[in-house]
């Protein structure tokens, strides 16, 4: 994976301070930095995925000349670029109005990674997808693993912008491949024996509205806990739907989707590891 700094705007950027290394202090001041507090976390919490909704020129000059920014473009040529916008010591203007778990206004907590893709268009037999390129999706996961290792980013806090906006966002849709996400380690995926093992139960008796609502909201969402099944409900089952389920997302309360959401919810305990057995022949102390 190549990572290039995009130089439209470089020395407005130098400018503007995005060197991670702090300024020498004023004349006069003096600074010691050879103690450091214990009580600090790293700002990065979360990464946020994000389809651009245009071409790529068009991309390029609305993520580096308006207000709406990211730290990374991933372009769609055939071997794609990952575009450096924003130093990762800084905020961008990429999630909007947003709330996932405690946060609010994610911006100050993530680093965001927008693609390159047109999204959708409605056409006289439905609205139709566009997909993404296998290409960009592989230096999306490189992007990611490194992201992740350098920030200990958990496998829940890999979002996509629906996620956290789910009553005004739609991005990066249900052709998004979160399973290969899940498949390369990034994120948690609900194991499908276990989906299918509670689905029978669910299928005899489906729980009630605050109950989908309670379990949404357990996982991260933002969703009413009203009991009432309203529209603002519907939008994030059908986000929930559109990454666990993409094949169909249309914010129905059914039987697997509360499977999924259970399995995603009770996770297996962590068994203690297994005692290591001595090689033949050889004695072990008796424990006293």
């Amino acid at each position: 994976m190549k990572i290039v700094t995009l130089t439209v705007l470089s020395t407005l950027l130098a400018l503007a301070g995005c060197a991670t290394v702090p300024p020498p202090p004023p004349a006069g001041l003096a600074i010691d930095r050879t103690l450091s507090a214990r009580g600090q976390s790293d700002r990065v919490k979360y990464i946020i995925v994000h389809y651009t909704v245009s071409d790529l020129p068009r991309s390029i000059k609305i993520l580096t000349t308006q207000d709406v920014s990211a730290h990374y473009l991933v372009t769609d040529a055939d071997q794609p670029t990952v575009y450096s916008l924003v130093d990762e010591s800084r905020q961008s203007n990429h999630a909007g109005y947003s709330n996932w778990k405690i946060y609010n206004q994610l911006n100050a907590a993530s680093i965001g990674i927008e693609i390159v893709n047109p999204g959708y268009k409605d056409t006289p037999q439905g609205r139709a997808w566009y997909p993404f390129k296998p290409a960009q999706i592989d230096q999306l996961v490189l992007l990611l693993k490194d992201i992740v290792k350098r920030h200990n980013i958990r496998p829940e806090n890999i979002l996509g912008h629906n996620e956290i906006a789910p009553q005004r966002k739609l991005d990066p849709g249900p052709l998004f491949p979160w399973k290969r996400l899940a498949d390369e380690g990034l994120i948690t995926w609900p194991e499908p024996s276990r989906v299918a093992a509670r689905l029978p139960g669910y299928q005899q008796q489906l729980p009630d509205v605050f109950w989908f609502q309670r379990t949404l909201a357990q996982i991260g969402y933002a969703v009413p806990q009203t009991g009432v099944f309203d529209t603002a409900t519907r939008n994030v089952l059908a986000v929930f739907q559109t990454k666990y389920r993409p094949t169909l997302f249309d914010g129905t309360m059914d039987a697997e989707t509360a499977a999924l959401l259970d399995v995603l919810t009770s996770p297996l305990p962590v068994l203690p590891a297994a005692p290591v057995a001595a090689p033949a022949g050889v004695e072990t102390a008796p424990v006293e």
